[in-house]
This record gives structure tokens, sequence and C-alpha cells, in this order.
């Protein structure tokens, strides 16, 4: 399991959010275990594609977050 969380970690913003899957893109959402990763895509798709749903689906992420600190 630590394998997968070094994994996870080393993701990129644009590994986690640019896919034309969705379910790719909600499973790199749901893996961001951290605001430092979180804050990092939501910086990355402000500046590229900006798509509203995207931006709520972090929005509520960050919810989580705060919610399991």
């Amino acid at each position: 399991m630590a394998d997968a969380d070094q994994t996870d970690e080393s993701l990129t913003p644009a590994q986690r959010l640019e896919s034309s899957n969705p379910r790719i893109i909600d499973a790199g959402v749901a893996t961001i275990t951290d605001m430092e990763t979180l804050q990092a895509c939501v910086a990355y798709e402000n500046q590229h594609q900006q798509r509203l749903p995207i931006l709520k689906q972090l929005s509520q992420r960050a919810e989580e977050l705060r919610e399991e600190s």
C-alpha cells in the first residue's frame, strides 16, 4: 500500500485532470490526500481549461479534506 501512496503523490495536476474520460478525472481527484496537491490542481485547472464541474469537484474534495483533519 505504501507504493500506491507514493505513486498517488507523484501524479502531476495534468496527470490527474487531463483526460477525456471523466472516470479518470474522478479517480485523480478522489486520490488527492493533502491540501497542497489540491491547491496545485485548482491552480492548474484555472490556468488551463477552467472547467466549472472540475473546479466544483475540487472544491468538494477540499471540504472533505478539511472534515478529515
